[in-house]
């Protein structure tokens, strides 16, 4: 099978080498605007050719679209209008509806899967990609009525070959709940690696002082804005009813600090800890 990977960075590489590390007849495609990270991703085995990206998707069985959600926008209908019969076109990107409305009405639709790994690290670019990224990940596959159900098939059994948990949801739904748990978190890791960095100047003291704890909860905040900023944008809605909600709670623990309410301040840590136990839940599940 020959498959396609446009944007080999981290997902689109991760997902090159651990298709590679089950099974390893299969040719790799590399399409990036990247010329650098073209050359790396072919120097590293994530891909064995690089082409442009019109002869790739039409050389492609698989093609996989790794690029930020804008990109993404743009190119999937592109590709439909040049993929040959029997191919696949899924792609990675972390909103789904937008995608799904662009190409609701094309004579290819049929040929495209929605799909989502809960996936990442903070790194970027091809020398990001490791082969077990996606192993034992959650994999949202959207508005799966709309695509063909043998491909369907298909793609869910490559999925399990990494291992991934397979999930469900419409496309609409998906972006509501992701701007919750993903979205919202990054945009809380940026805002507080830029409120510590206008507020601390002496970055010897930031150091010195920065704890696991202040280290795990801005990590996201070294996360690539070329690919988060359209993210945002692209889920503006979403993103802003939550983080709208976390604004009022913020809000609300400063007045409760403000007025030394140590009791409140209390029960609202005891409630939060009821993540705990929700988050154990889905582990064990």
């Amino acid at each position: 099978m020959n498959i396609a990977i446009v944007g080999v960075g981290l997902l689109g590489g991760s997902f090159a080498l651990g298709f590679r590390s089950v099974e390893n007849d299969h040719y790799f495609i590399g399409v990036d605007t990247n010329e650098d990270h073209a050359r790396t991703a072919k120097k590293l085995g994530i891909v064995d050719h690089i082409m442009h990206f019109t002869q790739a998707v039409k050389a492609a069985d698989l093609i996989v679209l790794a690029t930020p959600v804008n990109v993404i926008t743009r190119q999937l209908p592109e590709v439909l209008d040049h993929i040959q019969n029997g191919s696949v076109v899924i792609d990675l990107g972390s909103t789904k509806s937008t995608f799904c409305k662009t190409v609701e009405q094309h004579p290819k639709r049929a040929h495209y899967i929605a799909c989502h790994p809960i996936a990442g690290t903070e790194n970027s670019g091809p020398e990001a990609a490791f082969s077990g990224l996606l192993k034992h990940k959650q994999m949202i596959i959207c508005d799966r009525d709309r695509s063909d159900k043998e491909l369907v098939k298909k793609m869910v059994n490559i999925f399990k070959k990494f291992d991934m948990h397979i999930s469900y949801m419409n496309s609409t739904e998906h972006d509501r709940h992701i701007a919750y748990v993903s979205h919202l978190s990054h945009i809380s890791s940026f805002a507080l690696g830029l409120t510590v960095l206008d507020k601390e100047r002496d970055e010897k003291s930031i150091f010195a002082m920065a704890g696991s704890g202040f280290s795990s909860t801005v990590r996201l905040a070294k996360s690539s804005p070329d690919m988060w900023a359209p993210i945002f944008s692209q889920n503006a809605g979403n993103v802003s009813e939550a983080l709208g909600a976390y604004i009022n709670l913020l809000t609300r623990f400063k007045e409760i600090i403000d007025e030394g309410q140590e009791e409140e301040s209390y029960m609202l840590m005891k409630k939060a800890n009821e993540i705990r136990r929700v988050l154990s839940g889905l582990e064990k599940g």
